[in-house]
């Protein structure tokens, strides 16, 4: 053992998952360790997914309004130049800030940080062990309960392998050192479109192949339709119900032969980004040798308290069970740690919302039309269009609507789906909304600042009982 201490709760990975419930038990007066294998915390998200991204999708927004819309603000101005290097830049000073946060809140909380790869190890007692390896040398840390928080990594499919350089995952299409002239993206979930829209912005041809008919599986069908209208009308162009059956390098481009409804072809690009999904990460864990047991898709299994079948091992995040979303993670590490400290937590994962950070941004919480008919549910519909919101005028962003669904006899909200500008902010509304239980009628009869894009919520769930005023 390094240091001879016994820690209250020893955590394994510093992502969203892991660094929260580092500072939630702190704060609850717990001593606690961290084990990180990567040099900075944050895990995927801060690294290598949420934070950059973002970072790079704002900045290829702009960079596309200054050369595409600024003329009809009355902004005229010689066509931008971009200089990929300092938008690079600009991203990673980002990453680094937020890391520095993270490694401030974890010194303020007099949180240990140790760096190494942690694996389950042989109990000691009634405490658990840790094995932690760096490049140095091994040791243990020893802690009355541990919890996972490992995260997920990027699915290979093998008809088309990484090689980190021409065929990538999302953390190498965050850096490259120029946009690719041809861009295929293999997948039409959150990070194909999102990476697939950025390298687009900035100049790259881009070609979309997905295995299902549609992309965003989970999301409202009509809300899909519109975004995707809008993409091909930035210039994307799509391949649905088609899939990838092999690849050749030729001349420094590479040749990837798909098949489809249509028959079978063949596309040459300079750069594939496979975003197909995400596994597990929990391979070096042992999780075998420690009793803990998984489901089939390699997932660990937990209860309502998240302690996995090995008691005193918690798990939470991409390697149990739901959505991988960070703020998933971060609320089920607040749930685990306030159960060990005998609170009583729970996660509700009927209000989780998901966002996909395309222009237009789409959001979405609770059920769609589609789950509310299988379940045989009775639901009525309120829709508004940002093409009637002055606000979304103003910013000459009209594309898209805000969709609210409701029982039909309770009038409590089922469901919201939005597609348009400043989505990923506008769902927050109604997700407070739902885990309140409120109704239609109660976020219409809400004040909502006039303009505002957030009149066009209000308009939607009037609209429920055939009261808008703007339709």
């Amino acid at each position: 053992m390094e240091n001879g201490k016994i820690y209250d709760l020893i955590v394994i990975g510093a992502g969203p998952g892991g660094y929260t419930a580092a500072i939630r038990g702190a704060q609850l007066g717990m001593s606690v360790a961290v084990i990180e294998k990567r040099n900075r915390p944050g895990g995927v998200c801060l690294n290598e997914g949420c934070i950059p991204s973002k970072a790079f999708l704002d900045s290829s927004e702009y960079f596309a309004l200054a050369r595409d819309k600024f003329a009809t603000h009355g902004i005229n101005i010689e066509p931008p130049k971009l200089d990929l290097e300092r938008m690079m830049q600009r991203k990673d000073d980002i990453i680094q800030k937020n890391g520095d946060g993270i490694l401030y809140l974890f010194k303020k909380h007099k949180i240990d940080l140790i760096n190494g790869k942690g694996a389950l190890a042989a109990r000691e007692g009634e405490l658990h062990r840790v094995e932690v390896t760096d490049t140095e040398k091994s040791f243990h840390l020893e802690g009355k309960n541990i919890l996972l928080a490992t995260g997920s990594r990027a699915v290979e499919i093998p008809a088309i392998p990484f090689d980190g350089e021409l065929i990538v995952s999302a953390r190498e299409a965050l850096s490259f050192s120029e946009p690719p002239e041809h861009l295929l993206v293999v997948g039409a979930g959150y990070i194909g479109l999102e990476l697939g829209s950025i390298w687009k912005r900035l100049g790259s041809e881009v070609t979309v192949v997905e295995a299902l008919p549609k992309p965003l599986a989970s999301m409202d069908s009509q809300v899909v339709d519109t975004l995707i209208r809008a993409l091909k009308k930035q210039g994307l162009r799509f391949f649905f119900e088609t899939t990838v059956k092999g690849f050749s390098y030729n001349d420094g481009k590479v040749n990837v032969d798909i098949e489809g409804v249509s028959g079978t072809s063949s596309i040459k690009c300079s750069k594939v980004l496979v975003a197909v999904g995400r596994a597990p990460y929990t391979e070096a864990l042992n999780l075998p040798e420690a009793g803990i047991e998984t489901d089939n898709s390699g997932r660990i299994i937990v209860d309502e308290n998240y302690e996995t079948s090995a008691k005193g091992v918690h798990a939470i995040g991409d390697i149990i069970a739901g959505p991988m979303l960070a703020h998933k993670a971060s609320e089920e590490a607040v749930a685990a740690v306030e159960s060990l400290n005998g609170r009583k937590s729970k996660v509700d994962y009927s209000t989780i919302p998901g966002i996909c950070y395309t222009w237009p941004e789409v959001a979405s919480v609770g059920r769609s039309e589609e789950q509310l008919v299988k379940e045989g549910i009775p639901y009525s519909v309120g829709k508004f269009s940002f093409i009637a919101n002055g606000r979304a005028r103003c910013l000459d962003e009209t594309e898209g609507f805000v969709k609210i669904i409701a029982h039909t006899e309770t009038d409590k909200i089922l469901g919201v789906h939005i597609v348009g500008p400043k989505a990923s902010e506008l769902i927050a509304e109604a997700v407070i909304a739902m885990t309140l239980g409120a109704t239609a009628s109660d976020m219409a009869k809400a004040f909502h600042a006039h303009p505002t894009l957030s009149e066009a919520v209000k308009e939607a769930a009037l609209d429920v009982h055939g009261e808008a005023i703007h339709i």
